[in-house]
């Protein structure tokens, strides 16, 4: 844990020094003092508002224990079991089978589940599913995957203003011209993605692992991912912008592409994940001996 803490602050770190240079490649000084503060605001914005983004981007609505006694129920004692609050608890009409939890902490911390979730796993993998979940509030995910997200949009940001600046700007002027800037459009997001790729996917297996310590039953959770990667194949979610951060904190990739989108995919391979979940289990690797 204290290794992934450091590699999680080296990839911050690579973050905003690229929001830094994009800056700079959009106005020299001043393009520089401007992403210094668009920094310092998106790091704001996400560590206060990330959880109403993220739930409003899948239309989600709140739910107590009369509209969804079961989901309540499943949260309550795996909650009181990590001797953790009680967090609040939305449902998204969307039949893509899906979850995410978001919130900074414990205490301002939100569980999400589709109604396509909710018709498709039996009680014991929800349980399995919403123990995930949890994981990732209880090991601060939710706030480091949202302030990469804030950084990496600004870095896309940035780099299209450094291209349009530089069109007009002339030969003697300061800063690193059309070239720094088309190197900028290009590099940015790319480089912001591959951050925000390492990050999530390294943060995927860690709550698959600690999820299934929480419910003691890590067989569970890869029935779950089984049914949950199928039924995103068949109903994958429309790629809009606004749904790219909150895809980052679900259990499975919702979106479905090719090439350059799914070599930049969040999400581990699931067939990895539920084969390090089955060793948890003790489940011996298919072609070995007994």
């Amino acid at each position: 844990m204290r290794f992934n803490g450091v590699r999680t602050a080296a990839l911050i770190a690579a973050l905003s020094a690229l929001l830094l240079a994009a800056g700079w490649a959009a106005g020299g000084g001043g393009g520089l003092a401007l992403a210094l503060i668009l920094a310092i605001g998106g790091n704001g914005v996400a560590y206060f508002f990330s959880d109403r983004i993220a739930l409003r981007s899948m239309r989600a609505h709140p739910v107590g224990e009369v509209e969804a006694p079961m989901l309540y129920r499943l949260v309550r004692e795996l909650a009181t079991s990590a001797r953790q609050p009680m967090p609040r608890l939305y449902v998204s009409e969307t039949m893509q089978p899906n979850a995410f939890a978001t919130g900074r902490n414990p205490r301002n911390a939100a569980v999400c589940c589709t109604r396509g979730i909710l018709r498709i796993l039996d009680e014991r993998e929800l349980r399995a599913v919403l123990g995930h979940e949890l994981s990732h509030v209880y090991n601060r995910d939710i706030l480091v995957s949202s302030v990469a997200a804030a950084i990496a949009t600004l870095i896309t940001y940035l780099s299209h203003l450094a291209l349009l600046l530089s069109l007009g700007r002339d030969d003697d002027e300061d800063g690193p011209g059309l070239l720094g800037a088309l190197m900028m459009l290009v590099l940015g997001p790319v480089a912001a993605a591959v951050v925000q790729m390492a990050i999530s996917r390294t943060r995927e297996y860690q709550a698959d692992a600690s999820g299934a310590r929480l419910t003691g039953d890590p067989l569970a959770l890869a029935s779950a991912l089984r049914k949950i990667d199928a039924g995103t194949r068949t109903r994958p979610l429309p790629q809009d912008p606004e749904l790219a951060t909150t895809s980052s904190l679900m259990i499975s990739n919702p979106f479905r592409g090719a090439g350059i989108g799914r070599l930049f995919s969040t999400h581990p391979p699931v067939e990895e994940r539920i084969a390090r979940l089955e060793r948890m289990a003790g489940r011996p690797k298919e072609g070995s001996g007994s």
